[in-house]
């Protein structure tokens, strides 16, 4: 029994030393060390709500956009400096389109003053993001913590690895699975898209030549696309932003399924979780259309398999004094 027992403690052990994510990533990490970080964050992005309505969309997608490079170590934030040559900033998915930098400093400033060089940067993306959805109407959950910040960036990565709104859903199933993601976390995620907006060079291609066929994409429900091609006119600006749901595009909620329903996804990866004959993304967007409930619920567990993409722990990486650098840069 005794020996029994000591081979039991050794295999768990081994287990820990294997995987040391999985024991260091906790809710409880900055309990001692600094124990008000969450309503620190969450102070600072209700404040930046009441100037910027899109703020908490933007957040939680810089939180999406460095998991998948990387895996969650901040290399998203590193601005283009210093040994830094080719930043993430200025890869083609987030230029100019990635937003949310500036509040991500004055959380790093406020919790700085509270707590020096204690909290990572990545933390902070990923307790951004929990505050940006909650705030918003949607659910709230414990964040696993205690992720470190990397020392380098990948612009290259980033060009690859993050999924594009003209990709195939073939193609975005395989970059989720890529980093451990399944089907249900694909769909789910994209639920992200329930608030926030997007710039019509996103989806501008489905509104007059889709596929090089002279034609609308035919999944779009007509009078939806009328009202797109009024807001992104053939030969206007591709800068101008619409909203992902037009039914609620502050509120996180389940409408981003109900538009899927109907036709009304935005981004051609959206649509194409309902309209793929035979994808089984199908089911789990009408189960989220139909129950609200089921999706918040979804939707927290796979932001925390989101978070839980290869994070730096222990000695790994760093703890960055400023988000933008890396320390001694």
């Amino acid at each position: 029994m005794f020996c029994s027992t000591l081979y039991s403690i050794f295999i768990v052990i081994i287990l820990i030393l294997l995987n040391p994510s999985n024991a260091q990533l906790n809710s409880t990490f900055y309990s001692n060390t600094c124990p008000n970080v969450s309503s620190i964050v969450r102070n600072v992005i209700q404040q930046a709500l009441q100037n910027d309505s899109r703020i908490a969309a933007s957040l939680i997608r810089l939180h999406f956009h460095d998991c998948f490079v990387n895996g969650c170590d901040a290399s998203i934030l590193l601005d283009q400096a210093g040994n830094i040559t080719l930043s993430e900033k200025n890869a083609v998915p987030n230029n100019n389109s990635a937003r949310g930098f500036n509040v991500v400093d004055n959380i790093k400033t406020s919790i700085e003053n509270s707590c020096p060089a204690t909290v990572s940067c990545a933390d902070i993306l990923a307790l951004a993001s929990e505050a940006s959805v909650s705030l918003s109407g949607g659910p709230s959950w414990s964040v696993l913590l205690g992720r470190r910040d990397g020392l380098i960036a990948n612009q290259s990565g980033a060009n690859t690895s993050i999924p594009a709104p003209t990709e195939s859903l073939g193609n975005i199933t395989a970059k989720f699975a890529a980093v451990g993601l399944n089907t249900s976390d694909l769909v789910a995620l994209s639920g992200a898209h329930t608030f926030g907006r997007a710039q019509c060079r996103f989806f501008n291609q489905r509104l007059f030549n889709f596929s090089n066929t002279g034609n609308p994409d035919p999944t779009l429900n007509s009078q939806y696309l009328s009202t797109l091609q009024q807001n992104c006119p053939q030969n206007g600006s591709g800068n101008t932003i619409n909203n992902l749901d037009p039914s609620s595009p502050n509120n996180f909620d389940n409408n981003y399924f109900k538009n899927l329903l109907n036709n009304q996804g935005l981004l051609q990866t959206d649509q194409e979780l309902f309209s793929t004959n035979g994808a089984a993304t199908i089911s789990i967007v009408n189960i989220f259309a139909n129950n609200q409930t089921a999706f918040f619920e979804a939707f927290v567990q796979s932001m925390i398999n989101m978070g839980n993409i290869n994070p730096l722990t222990g000695n790994q990486g760093e703890i960055r004094s400023d988000c933008k650098k890396v320390n001694g840069s």
